[in-house]
């Protein structure tokens, strides 16, 4: 990701600009994910948080944080420096590899949007917002920046001396999402009602077409990773294709033998499965090794699920058992099916590569994730301490949409003649006068 060329290539900066525009569409996507996760009263709520990450995140990305994730390394492998603070230096000249550095850099943006947004899904329906609008941006700067140095910066410690490898985000992306969601949703605690009421996805419809959404974008997500139009681009979209299916067939399996039903939850719960665990071995395993991948995904995360339970957190909409979980088969697995044709290099355990690749990929694993997990509930415990957390009982109990934002997502309108709308919780322009 660092070499440098004389001009940018036309074909691969065209490639990469689609690229950025489907990782960018993932957050969207993801909204519609969640949102029809959750209940009817906090559909807008889910829906905001994500939106909310691509204004917070890409302000906070264009000041500091590609610098220090993709500045020159100014701390030992740990963090980079501050040369293009603002995005100083940079310009329609400058060239990243093949693609003009600005572009490199947008598509990075997407990378940390979307991860933000993910850790939204852990702390669904009881979040304060205003608290959301401080954590994105600290968290941003704190988290996200310096794993992604480590992994893909100039000089960062896991990717030159280490020698791990993650091809696409399996430890800034799903370790960091699912970790610090773990972290967020211990501080915050269970929701009311945990084990308790039925809490079950109030959209289905809504979810599948989310699910699609970021299907379509993961292969900008893992191809564009390439950084150009070429043929490990295209090794990688097959693979993330590829490893897609046989994580919802996996899920829909163990559902079949368990409970007697295949649902659309657990297609398009299975399908994200698997994309999480391709993400980092996508440019390493071969065609075989990524329908492994999805496959193990698939069927692990269908009984991560489900460990909240038994474990007492509350991770609203399973962001630890499908990303974080997900995200250490993929990466771990990079040890086990790493082909040398895909990574110019290094092989895994059944390759001939023997037990070294697989103890990086373990150490890289542990490291991330603990950092993210420590952090990031030492991030929620002083907002907690602060300006707190958590929304209040009552705001809990009636909807974060109507309480919050003041908006609910199924009243178009006034629906007869019942009781009038509170001029305290409706804004201006949103009272409707009812016709006779």
């Amino acid at each position: 990701m660092t070499l440098a060329a004389a001009s940018a290539d036309t074909g691969d900066t065209a490639w990469l600009l689609a690229a950025t525009a489907l990782v960018l569409l993932m957050t969207p996507g993801l909204a519609l994910f969640y949102g029809g996760m959750v209940r009817t009263k906090s559909v807008l709520n889910m829906l905001m948080m994500s939106f909310v990450s691509i204004a917070l995140v890409t302000v906070v990305w264009l000041a500091a944080g590609y610098s220090l994730a993709f500045g020159e390394d100014a701390a030992g492998g740990f963090i980079g420096g501050l040369d293009h603070v603002g995005m100083s230096g940079l310009g329609p000249d400058s060239v990243q590899g093949t693609v003009p550095t600005v572009l490199f850099a947008t598509f990075q943006l997407t990378f940390a949007i979307v991860t933000a947004a993910l850790v939204s899904g852990a702390v669904a329906d009881r979040a304060k917002f205003a608290a959301w609008l401080v954590f994105v941006p600290v968290w941003a700067l704190l988290v996200y920046v310096p794993v992604a140095h480590w992994v893909w910066g100039p000089g960062g410690w896991i990717l030159e001396r280490l020698g791990a490898l993650d091809f696409a985000g399996g430890l800034p992306v799903e370790i960091v999402s699912g970790a610090s969601g773990l972290a967020l949703c211990l501080v915050l605690g269970p929701r009311m009602g945990f084990k308790k009421d039925a809490m079950r996805p109030h959209n289905l419809p809504m979810v599948m077409l989310g699910a699609g959404l970021l299907w379509f974008g993961w292969f900008g997500f893992n191809a564009g990773s390439a950084l150009g139009a070429n043929g490990l681009a295209a090794a990688a979209f097959i693979n993330t294709l590829s490893a897609g299916c046989t994580g919802l067939l996996g899920w829909l399996f163990v559902e079949q033998r368990r409970d007697g039903h295949p649902t659309t939850l657990g297609a398009a719960s299975g399908a994200v499965a698997g994309l999480v665990a391709i993400t980092p071995s996508c440019g390493s395993v071969s065609l075989l090794g990524a329908l492994v991948v999805g496959l193990a995904a698939g069927t692990v995360c269908s009984y991560a699920v489900s460990w909240k339970f038994k474990l007492n957190y509350d991770d609203s909409l399973d962001v630890v058992g499908v990303h974080l979980v997900g995200g250490v088969i993929g990466t771990l697995l990079i040890g086990v099916f790493a082909v040398e044709s895909m990574t110019g290099g290094a092989e895994g355990l059944l390759h001939g590569g023997g037990l070294g690749q697989l103890g990086k990929q373990l150490v890289a694993v542990v490291v991330v994730a603990v950092y993210a997990f420590g952090v990031t509930y030492g991030i929620g415990k002083l907002i907690d301490v602060t300006m707190g957390l958590r929304a209040s009982e009552e705001q809990e109990q009636t909807g974060l949409d109507l309480t919050v934002h003041a908006e609910t997502a199924y009243d178009h309108g006034v629906l007869g003649h019942g009781a009038p709308v509170s001029s305290s919780v409706v804004p201006h322009a949103q009272k409707v006068t009812p016709q006779a």
